[in-house]
């Protein structure tokens, strides 16, 4: 991948992980960050914030950033969203992508028994096997029994087992045999089981063709579940902080997220009036 120099009035797509890339560790949005995504708005490209989160997780960061109208890819791809201010909900899902979570759920519950498991409802919040930490799931929580909860297609499954490394979990999955999904696997013991195909990159692909950015497109992030993000953009940004593979798959790499390592990218962009420098 090669960065692109365009015009200034030449639109670039512009996909932003949230957590780690946008907001911070104590998940705050710092007022640097803010500024620099109004002021790319501003120039004319267009915000799609990227993310592993719910819907009713994204809404609230998309608020805050001014987004109230535009794109969002949630739920690492299973969701792509028009958000418009106009709409009761802010919002509608123009591409929902949905698969039977059965399979993925015995395998990993034959395997990890204590396990906590979560399926997404779209706009709700989550059935779950069993209630998960305080903050780590947004919207409301059901408890139901694993048939139940494995008993519609759903756009993600959440498998968290606190007792495993990461590692754990990459072998487990291998173990297990996962098959006709797509996993990331984060930071912690935590891994989103997505339908085949799923990925950030899979809808903002879509995304470009229709806002007609050709290969104008930005991306920064993070996680693993950025990997695939970060290789599909013409130019593709590692925060500092990411593991190795992440900051191997991207163009360059900026600062971490405390150092307002995203605001420093945007800054970049054209159009940008750079009278007072990089913001953050």
């Amino acid at each position: 991948m090669t960065g692109q120099v365009a015009a200034p009035d030449e639109p670039w797509l512009v996909a932003l992980d949230v957590d780690g890339t946008l907001l911070d560790y104590d998940q705050e949005l710092s007022p640097a960050v803010v500024e620099a995504v109004r002021q790319v708005m501003d120039a004319g490209h267009h915000v799609v914030v990227a993310t592993g989160r719910s819907v009713i997780a994204t809404l609230p960061i998309t608020t805050r950033l001014g987004l109230t109208a535009g794109w969002a890819v949630c739920s690492n791809g299973a969701l792509t969203l028009r958000l418009d201010a106009s709409l009761v909900a802010g919002y509608e899902v123009v591409e929902e992508r949905t698969f039977d979570p059965g399979p993925a759920v015995r395998l990993m519950a034959a395997r990890l028994p204590d396990a906590h498991f979560a399926v997404e409802e779209v706009g709700v919040g989550f059935r779950v096997n069993k209630p998960f930490p305080p903050g780590e799931l947004h919207g409301e929580h059901t408890v139901v029994g694993l048939e139940e909860l494995s008993a519609a297609h759903v756009t993600r499954l959440v498998v968290r087992s606190p007792e495993h490394t990461p590692e754990d979990f990459h072998a487990l999955a291998a173990e297990a045999g996962l098959s006709d999904v797509t996993y990331a696997i984060g930071w912690t013991a935590w891994m989103d089981v997505a339908p085949a195909g799923v990925t950030k990159a899979a809808a903002l692909e879509p995304l470009r063709d229709l806002l007609g950015v050709a290969n104008r497109t930005l991306a920064v992030g993070d996680g693993f579940n950025d990997l695939e993000m970060l290789r599909w953009a013409s130019r593709g940004v590692a925060m500092a902080h990411a593991p190795e593979a992440v900051r191997d798959a991207a163009d360059e790499v900026t600062g971490t997220v405390s150092e307002g390592g995203v605001a420093r990218v945007l800054a970049t962009l054209p159009g940008l009036d750079r009278s007072t420098g990089p913001v953050g």
